[in-house]
C-alpha cells in the first residue's frame, strides 16, 4: 500500500495539463483585470489603421 501511495505522488503524466491550465487562468485573469485598457489600446491601434488606409486611398 504504501508503494502504491509513493508511485502515485511521483507520477508526473497529467502536470502537463495542470501548467498549461494554469496559464490560461492566469492570461483570461489579466484579461479581465486589464480588460478596459486592452480594449482603449486596440480601438487606438484600429483606429490609426484606419486613417492611415484612408490616405493612401485618397
Amino acid at each position: 500500500m504504501l508503494e502504491l501511495l509513493k508511485d502515485f505522488w511521483k507520477e508526473e503524466d497529467g502536470m502537463g495539463v495542470v501548467e498549461i491550465a494554469l496559464i490560461i487562468i492566469v492570461l483570461v485573469g489579466l484579461a479581465l483585470l486589464f480588460k478596459e485598457q486592452i480594449t482603449k489600446l486596440v480601438k487606438g491601434i484600429l483606429g490609426q489603421i484606419t486613417d492611415d488606409a484612408e490616405e493612401v486611398y485618397k
